[in-house]
């Protein structure tokens, strides 16, 4: 929470850049702890590695300090915190978080635990569930993957227009004549 708040606090978008690269880094951290070590490596090299570099490239653009903002803007924060709540209000519906009679672990873990095996032949669970129950998800997860970069790219492709002024055209022998 505090990196966050320091992230949204913060002008400077380098020192920003920086926060969130550390706020991935603990996340990936919170993953390791929770035993997800997939989601904590993808977080890593993702989180922290590939967006803090594409982060910093469009920085390279950009101008460094934030313009401060002179009036809120009421209406987004109203939006953030009706969203919030019912984002809070969602969770009370859930599951005790590791309760041994949670739907997950009840129907869908013992299956693959017992399944994938006979069913794809692949001794590692992680890539059997990954690459054949649900490898609709997956492919939909690389698709999304791969437009964002496409996106970053044409992003980082096109000239930047801020700060930009129109150069006037070199003066030649016969301009200076005509001016002077």
């Amino acid at each position: 929470m505090v990196v966050a708040v320091a992230v949204v606090r913060s002008r400077d978008l380098f020192a920003a850049a920086m926060l969130f690269a550390i706020y991935s880094l603990l996340s990936a951290a919170l993953f390791t702890v929770l035993d997800a070590g997939d989601v904590a490596l993808t977080e890593a090299a993702v989180g922290a590695g590939i967006s803090t570099i594409l982060v910093l490239s469009v920085l390279a653009l950009a101008r460094r300090y934030e313009h401060p903002v002179k009036s809120h803007n009421w209406l987004a924060l109203a939006t953030v915190l009706v969203t919030g709540a019912a984002l809070i209000y969602a969770t009370l519906d859930l599951p005790e978080f590791g309760a041994p009679d949670n739907p997950a672990q009840v129907h869908v873990g013992p299956y693959y635990t017992e399944q994938s095996y006979p069913d794809m032949g692949v001794p590692n669970m992680v890539a059997a569930v990954l690459a054949s129950y649900r490898s609709i998800d997956t492919m939909g997860e690389a698709f999304v993957i791969l437009v964002a970069g496409i996106g970053v790219f044409a992003l980082l492709k096109m000239p930047p227009a801020i700060g930009r002024r129109k150069q006037n055209p070199p003066r030649t022998d016969r301009t200076r004549e005509k001016g002077s």
